[in-house]
């Protein structure tokens, strides 16, 4: 005697489903996860680009020099020659590059068009390896977006906006509260869709 046992599903592979359900989150979590990586990378290639220690060096120097914003001929000047200064610094430093040597110790050199030039000498390089770090177009954009990031955050000092500008008008005012942000939103999405492979002098080291 045979005995049938029926199922109680009216569908065969909806057994199944869980399964390809599970499969679809892990996916799409998988997505999410690249994403999220894919975002740190980019803020991480921002920051690397952004010019920190001449920022750092004239926010130091900023209050002494403008006396605090009330600036007379000679604090103008040396805030001038202040800006002037770290605007050269983050230029130059867009073209500086780092590498470890045999001994695993860090040298910074110069990108040059044949290659990568040695600041101290420690150094030298095969003529294959120095080609990866030869001088790039890229670099020029890259410094010249440095030195509008600091003119950005000079003009978001107060003291050196009340040193050149003690009495400004509704249309001076007007532009310097919306210069910086349109500067630090255009140059922020540049570095994030074209970001470089450079290490140079003040900016964080690779693990190679």
């Amino acid at each position: 005697m045979e005995i049938k046992v029926q199922s109680n599903s009216k569908h065969p592979d909806e057994s199944k489903h869980p399964l390809l359900q599970d499969k679809a989150e892990t996916e799409e979590k998988t997505l999410i996860q690249k994403a999220i990586s894919q975002t740190f990378q980019s803020t991480a290639h921002l920051a690397n680009l952004l010019p920190t220690g001449s920022v750092l060096t004239f926010q130091l120097l900023s209050p002494i020099f403008t006396n605090q914003g009330s600036c007379d001929s000679i604090s103008k000047f040396m805030t001038s020659a202040l800006v002037t200064l770290c605007g050269v610094s983050c230029f130059l430093i867009s073209f500086t590059d780092s590498f470890r040597n045999k001994k695993g110790d860090i040298c910074y050199g110069f990108a040059t068009i044949n290659g990568l030039w040695v600041i101290d000498g420690s150094a030298t390089l095969s003529p294959e390896v120095a080609a990866k770090y030869r001088l790039r177009f890229i670099d020029f954009i890259h410094a010249f977006m440095s030195i509008l990031v600091f003119i950005a955050v000079a003009l978001f000092d107060k003291n050196a906006v009340s040193c050149f500008f003690p009495m400004p008008s509704d249309e001076i005012q007007e532009i310097l509260t919306r210069l910086p942000v349109g500067i630090g939103v255009i140059c922020s999405m540049f570095f994030v869709v074209f970001p470089t492979k450079r290490h140079g002098i003040g900016f964080p080291l690779s693990a190679n």
